[in-house]
């Protein structure tokens, strides 16, 4: 029998001579399903171990593409979380993100279904989310230009908004607290975490699900990549090398899909119940470059200063990072300008520094990629082990950093860093500690 959740007597912020009172926030739950890994462990295991979960697209016949390969989740059952009748009305992504969830709540010794109405306003949602239901909208204009009206669903309009990831959930699990999508691009689900950290630290909530869910893998979306040549093009044949990041032959990144989910919650609410400490989330910070609605600014002057952003507000020196996870897209500007970001925050520790790319084994999951990087090093600050950068082969000379080529690390990290940019020139930074384990 699970434990009851308790909510806080009194959420408001208390103020000491004058200063806010910060409440402590703590990763408490985590829920994966991935390209290489469903479920958390799996995850973990083929993340630490350089094993990716890139292919040819199943989902349907890519042979007029460029880019024909994906991050695709494999042998993942929808039917196993929503009827048929539901599945017809909803997007990918909300199965997707219904069965992390799952997963993240049992991990945190949540037994939603036993929670009277009271616990029920306690608990939220703030999802990331670049792209939202796009396989059911493609679906619905499919409908449309092909006659086919009268097959139409009647909740066109609900479900092809953003916002009804978030709706789903909180309608699925039935909580009734804040049920927002934060949708900035690429950023999208690391902003979602920093957003839900601020809420319960300055006590407007006390436990939130969050994280992020992209299944952005349509005809649509990789016919629009494919012509911004933005996708890999070279690797249809051997999909495992195509997402190369910082490598001399990258030629574009892989898209990717799946859902990272966490569940945040006050420190001592956590505690109470003997939920796992997975990590605290200690500072979150955001720029924009305010350069080009899709070109990054070569500088790195703006990721570099979200960076130093997070560090600040956690109250932490750049010292004190023991492990970078990067955004690192296999594109040859985002992974030159991170690298120059990175030497401009961290100086010259930077070559000292282990930081990598998952996207090397998931390919890039849009909107959710921050909360996968985190999920990452979270697992490895537990495990001891840092993940690696795969098919790192031939080293760009711009980009020189210790980028974990190929092979997980073994190292203790007690503070590590999560990077991501975002097309808009959005820039965002979240900073964890690694969890006691309880």
């Amino acid at each position: 029998m699970m434990a009851r959740i308790k909510l806080c007597p009194d959420p408001s912020v208390k103020m000491n001579n004058g200063k806010v009172s910060r409440r402590r926030v703590v990763v408490s739950g985590i829920g994966v399903i991935s390209p290489n890994g469903i479920g958390v462990e799996a995850f973990w295991q083929a993340t630490r171990s350089g094993i990716s979960g890139i292919d040819t697209i199943s989902l349907f016949d890519p042979s007029s593409l460029s880019c024909q390969i994906a991050g695709q989740v494999k042998n993942f059952r929808p039917e196993n979380y929503l009827p048929p009748k539901e599945l017809k009305r909803v997007g990918r992504a909300v199965s997707l993100a219904i069965a992390a969830t799952k997963e993240a709540l049992q991990s945190a010794h949540v037994d939603a279904p036993a929670m009277s109405l009271e616990e029920r306003r306690g608990w939220g949602v703030i999802l990331g989310s670049g792209g939202g239901t796009p396989d059911f909208i493609e679906q619905q204009y499919r409908l449309y230009f092909t006659d086919q009206v009268r097959k139409a669903s009647a909740y066109n309009i609900s479900s092809s908004t953003i916002g009804a990831l978030s709706s789903e959930l909180s309608l699925y699990f039935d909580l009734k607290g804040p049920s927002h999508v934060i949708s900035t691009g690429c950023g999208s689900s690391t902003d979602a975490i920093g957003y839900a950290f601020n809420l319960i630290r300055f006590g407007l909530a006390d436990h939130l699900i969050t994280g992020g869910v992209d299944a952005t893998i349509t005809p649509g979306i990789m016919l629009g990549f494919s012509i911004m040549k933005a996708v890999s093009s070279s690797h249809n044949l051997d999909p495992q090398r195509a997402s190369r990041p910082f490598d001399r032959l990258r030629d574009g990144f892989v898209l990717g899909e799946g859902a990272w989910i966490l569940v945040l919650e006050e420190r001592e609410q956590a505690l109470s119940r003997h939920a796992p400490i997975y990590a605290e989330v200690l500072g979150y910070g955001s720029t924009c470059d305010a350069y080009h609605a899709v070109r990054l600014d070569p500088s790195g002057e703006e990721p570099a200063r979200a960076m130093a952003l997070a560090l600040q507000d956690a109250g932490l020196a750049k010292d004190d990072v023991g492990y970078v996870a990067l955004h690192g897209t296999s594109t040859l500007l985002n992974d030159r300008t991170e690298t120059q970001a990175m030497k401009l925050c961290f100086g010259q520790r930077v070559y000292d520094l282990p930081m990598s790319s998952v996207k090397s084994m998931i390919g890039h999951p849009q909107g959710a990629s921050g909360a996968a990087g985190i999920t990452a090093a979270i697992l490895g600050m537990k495990d001891n082990v840092l993940p690696p950068t795969i098919n790192y082969d031939e080293p760009d000379p711009e980009c020189d950093l210790n980028y974990i080529p190929n092979r997980g690390l073994e190292r203790d990290v007690q503070i590590a860093l999560c990077n991501c940019i975002s097309f808009g020139s959005k820039n965002s930074a979240l900073v964890v500690a690694r969890g006691n384990g309880r």
